[in-house]
């Protein structure tokens, strides 16, 4: 056989195996939309059925025609399905929403929204319709000058309706994480304690907490992540950062004080994290991979 043609087969041959390898990969992270008005900024799960897992997402826009709110809907090993939600005509419109957290309940319908700014939504949504309506804005607790919220989560925790957020530091800057108890009734969270927290990785200018998730016992996730610029390069990474609980009634926080990565990428930027239960769940993350646009990965799903 002449080198030529051996060259022209091994070329054909190792491409074919790119192209596959990409294409496993591409399996495994699922895009959800391309450009920067589509990045995730928090996920919260609306229900899980047979072989199908719907999201609520929010993305940080500020200009007018531009969207806040999302279903995403993972059927099997389909690509996301989309749909836009439109945020109240009665409500102004939300600047900068980074984080999402479902409120725990039965019906699986009420979520609140935070903005980086620390201010909130209480959300009710209506599936059947893809419709929103905003039940009450409010405030963080003990917001001071120069704070950028990307996270939070809320908890049943022994009786108690416990909620965690984030302040995302940067650099050299740590991260702070808050906690308190959420009072439904007055919608009002009381800030009952606080701690910084730095991860060892990514590096560089790495926002330390991009969201947090606490699960039924206590155990809070985060995630961490780092760009270069709109168009990258990323890296991320999921942690768990320490254990929620509480002591007579007052709320105990123990630090994770050698944060082990559960989990790292190199190539997108995680700012969402959800944490679903079951065969078909895992730890769930959304990007905001700026110019690439979002997409989502199921941590530990089947394969």
């Amino acid at each position: 056989m002449p080198r030529f043609l051996k060259l022209i087969i091994n070329i054909v041959i190792l491409g074919t195996l790119l192209l596959a390898s990409v294409q496993v990969w591409a399996q495994d992270w699922r895009p959800v939309r391309g450009g920067i008005p589509f990045g995730i900024g928090g996920i919260a799960l609306i229900q899980q059925q047979s072989n199908t897992l719907d999201f609520l997402i929010v993305h940080d826009n500020k200009q007018k025609n531009q969207g806040r709110l999302a279903i995403i809907s993972i059927k099997g090993k389909n690509q996301p399905e989309y749909f836009p939600l439109n945020w109240p005509s009665n409500i102004e419109l939300p600047i900068d929403l980074e984080a999402l957290t479902s409120v725990p309940e039965k019906t699986k319908s009420s979520f609140i929204a935070l903005s980086s700014s620390g201010k909130a939504y209480y959300i009710r949504l209506e599936p059947s319709n893809k419709t929103i309506s905003v039940l009450k804005e409010f405030n963080l607790p003990g917001i001071i000058p120069g704070n950028n919220f990307e996270a939070l989560g809320l908890q049943n925790i022994d009786g108690k309706l416990v909620a965690i957020w984030g302040h995302r530091g940067e650099g050299k800057q740590p991260a702070t994480i808050f906690w308190g108890v959420f009072d439904l009734a007055k919608y009002q969270i009381t800030l009952t304690g606080s701690t910084n927290l730095k991860v060892p990785f990514p590096s560089g200018n790495v926002r330390h907490i991009s969201d947090i998730k606490v699960d039924p016992v206590g155990i809070v996730y985060i995630t961490s992540a780092s760009d270069a610029g709109d168009d990258g390069p990323f890296q991320s990474a999921v942690y768990i950062a320490g254990y929620l609980g509480l002591h007579g009634d007052k709320i105990v926080w123990r630090q994770n004080p050698q944060l082990v990565p559960l989990y790292r990428s190199n190539y997108h930027k995680i700012e969402g994290i959800e944490l679903v239960p079951g065969a078909e769940g895992g730890v769930v993350v959304g990007t905001d991979d700026e110019n690439f646009g979002s997409y989502v990965y199921i941590v530990g799903g089947s394969s």
